[in-house]
């Protein structure tokens, strides 16, 4: 039975990992199959196909709930049910809207929508909203978080945008957001967020230095309900009625284990429930439930057997959940604890248990966390050994209990209070142990690197005394200094990030590095510090000899500081310094300057006489092996018509569509002068603006360019010098995304 589920476990998986999911027609045939081997007694292959077919069936189901392609960018009227939890940030409301409909669209289920200076929007209420809906869609990085494969796996059929509404009906069995209301007007040290995200499993109301702070330190699972919180409250529920059984206060007419079983699997059934009943809390009650079962009936099921079985629920449940990092990370860790404590000689003092027990989970998650592209903790062993008993033992307690006599006046407030104190302790130590060790962003490394460094994991997991173990550690540490291929001299690699509706462009020779650009920032959300210097440490750039800025635009220049603050430049030069922060201390760009790196050379260009900042941006001229690539930034068709008569205007494989293909821009007679073969678009996906315009793609299209679009293909790669096509972070293929279009 054991094989029968791991098989199971494994057809579950499979399709999450597929290019596209096979025709209707294989998946009707394949449990025919599964019940013909069955009388054979062949189940694993039985488990394996029926497992297949139930994920391939819940991922069809979900793709087909997407948003129709013919709505992208449309604006309808709608009505629906506000679900979740909203939540307002920097005057921005954002909460789900379920079971929407149209009067003649099919709308997809669950619906994710912001909208900018609305009012007051409450769960359980229902509205007629006027959205423009988009698809499902996200930045597309190298080894960046896939925000396209999250809604699908939060079963999100659309996004949008509110343009205008009014509400229908008032709240109605809203109780999680009553109670998240009441937790958040408890005044205690600011922290009434951090309240929320540990009783609810809301996170919205923690600020972006608070997530920072957890994530430098290993200890997001502390404050957004993990198993443990789970396991701890079923384990005192279980322990109250044993110790009045055992103190004979429990009545003798009850039996002491049943109820004890019951009412420690309600009492984490019900922490479940208010906390959202996320992937890590299905794994913890159905781990729970299987530990009180096992107790009831005295039966030894051993640690691994109710870990597959939890394993296999939660897919069976919700067979999108491997999307989720949460399910790996949680099960990971719980196997490490099985692996390393299971079946080993000898006694540990109980402070050698809780030490051992930080680090070996540390390092048996390392190998994960690199899979997932998530940055490492260096201090989260020592800041869980602290902050882990504090919450579970000093924090949670009173907040808890305060949630549940919040009807009594006084009384949960002060619990709460208490504990959003507590907290506040909590993260001021984060605080100081985030400062002197932040997490570790790797760079991107072979799949082969990843396997040695997930086996010198698993030597270093393994008893004391098992031959070769010492040999883990070396081998464990080429995770930080993977083998590198350099480029070869005369070639540049040039990366087009995907920033939406802004420009970051990275390039880089044999030994130098050069970015053009930096990402927009608008308000609070700044694109240099969320994408830009993630993915410049993940193609492994540790500095930057030179960021030039086109002009002080915010989608060009807007995440120019945050590139500062994480990594070492050298030198910055902009088309109009004075529009810039004085801290980044840019020079001017030097028209007709030229240079080489590496056997690649650099030339700039500006116009003299620009009125404004986009006509100011300056104009780079990469050449590589007698191939071209021209960044233009935002000039318009006046600079344009002087550029022409520039040493640029030379025939130029690579043009950088001028502001983002506005139609005061890519001129014909600059695309006739220049003669390129390919056109890149940098651009947000339904922006405001209407980049590219329909008449600059005609242009292009006339001319027969390649026209690589980032809105459509995500992340742009091409090596200049060996005159060869991009390639694209949509060309890695996931069933969840759509077939790249190379328009021509």
């Amino acid at each position: 039975m054991r094989t029968g589920m791991m098989a199971l476990a494994v057809g579950l998986l499979v399709p999450l990992f597929m290019p596209a999911l096979p025709p209707v027609g294989v998946v009707v045939l394949l449990p025919v199959v599964a019940l013909m081997v069955l009388p054979f007694r062949s189940y694993p292959v039985a488990f394996l196909l029926f497992g297949f077919t139930w994920s391939c069936v819940g991922a069809q189901w979900a793709l087909n709930d997407r948003l129709s392609p013919v709505l992208d960018g449309e604006t309808r009227w709608i009505e629906g049910r506000v679900t979740g939890l909203p939540h307002t940030s920097d005057g921005v409301v954002r909460f789900e809207l379920a079971d929407a409909r149209s009067r003649h669209e099919k709308l997809p289920t669950l619906l994710r929508l912001a909208w900018y200076a609305g009012p007051p929007v409450n769960s359980g209420e229902r509205w007629r909203l006027a959205v423009k809906f988009k698809r499902p869609g996200g930045l597309l990085n190298p080894d960046a978080f896939d925000h396209e494969a999250w809604l699908l796996a939060q079963r999100v059929g659309a996004t949008g945008t509110v343009k205008d509404g009014q509400r229908l009906r008032e709240a109605h069995w809203a109780w999680r957001d009553s109670i998240r209301q009441r937790v958040l007007a408890v005044d205690a040290q600011e922290r009434a967020g951090a309240l929320a995200a540990l009783v609810l499993g809301d996170g919205s109301g923690l600020s972006r230095e608070d997530w920072r702070i957890l994530q430098d330190t290993g200890t997001v699972h502390l404050l957004v309900i993990s198993g443990q919180h789970i396991g701890l409250l079923a384990a005192v529920m279980y322990l109250l009625v044993a110790g009045l059984a055992r103190l004979g206060v429990w009545p003798m007419r009850w039996p002491w284990l049943p109820w004890a079983c019951g009412l420690a699997f309600a009492a984490a059934l019900g922490y479940a429930l208010l906390a959202g009943f996320d992937v890590p809390v299905q794994r913890a009650c159905v781990m729970v439930g299987l530990v009180l079962l096992w107790r009831l009936r005295f039966r030894h099921l051993g640690a691994w057997w109710p870990l597959l079985l939890a394993f296999n629920g939660v897919l069976l449940l919700d067979p999108l959940a491997g999307l989720r990092p949460g399910l790996w990370l949680s099960f990971a860790a719980v196997a490490v604890l099985i692996f390393t404590f299971g079946g080993r000689l000898g006694a540990w003092r109980w402070w050698q248990t809780w030490t051992r027990a930080q680090w070996l989970i540390a390092i048996g998650l390392c190998p994960v966390l690199l899979a997932l592209n998530l940055p490492i903790s260096l201090s989260g062993p020592l800041a869980n050994l602290l902050a882990v008993p504090w919450v579970s033992l000093v924090v949670l307690p009173p907040a808890l209990l305060g949630t549940v006599l919040l009807p009594l006046p006084y009384v949960g407030e002060g619990l709460l209070w208490l504990a959003g104190v507590l907290i506040d302790g909590l993260f001021r130590g984060l605080a100081l142990i985030a400062g002197h060790w932040p997490a570790w962003v790797a760079a991107s490394m072979p799949v082969w690197v990843w396997a040695i460094g997930a086996l010198g994991a698993l030597l270093l997991l393994l008893p004391r005394g098992v031959p070769m173990r010492i040999l883990g550690w070396p081998l464990l540490l080429i995770l930080a200094l993977p083998p590198r291929e350099p480029l070869a001299h005369g070639l540049a690699d040039v990366w087009q990030l995907d920033v939406g509706q802004g420009l970051a462009i990275l390039i880089r020779t044999r030994h130098h590095t050069l970015l053009y650009d930096a990402g927009p920032r608008f308000g609070d959300f700044d694109l240099g510090e969320r994408v830009v210097v993630p993915a410049l440490r993940k193609l492994r750039v540790e500095h930057i000899d030179l960021m030039m800025l086109s002009h002080a635009d915010a989608d060009h220049a807007g995440g120019a500081l945050a590139i500062t603050r994480g990594l070492p430049v050298a030198r910055v030069i902009s088309g109009d310094p004075p529009g810039l922060p004085a801290e980044l201390s840019a020079q001017a760009c030097e028209s007709g300057r030229q240079w080489q790196w590496d056997g690649v050379r650099f030339r700039l260009w500006q116009w003299a006489d620009a009125d404004d900042s986009n006509q100011r941006s300056c104009v780079l001229q990469v050449e590589a092996n007698g191939e071209r690539l021209l960044l233009t930034g935002d000039i318009d068709l006046h600079a344009e018509r002087v550029l022409l008569d520039s040493a640029l205007a030379v025939p130029t494989q690579w043009l950088q569509a001028p502001h983002h293909g506005s139609r005061t821009s890519s001129s014909m007679a600059l695309l006739k002068v220049l003669n390129p073969e390919t056109v890149l678009i940098s651009r947000g996906h339904g922006n405001s603006f209407g980049h590219p315009h329909p008449t600059v793609l005609a242009r292009y299209r006339k001319q027969g360019l390649r026209i690589y679009d980032s809105a459509e293909h995500g992340a742009i790669h091409l090596q200049l010098g060996r005159f060869k096509p991009a390639r694209t972070m949509r060309q890695h293929r996931r069933f969840w995304r759509d077939l790249p279009v190379l328009a021509r």
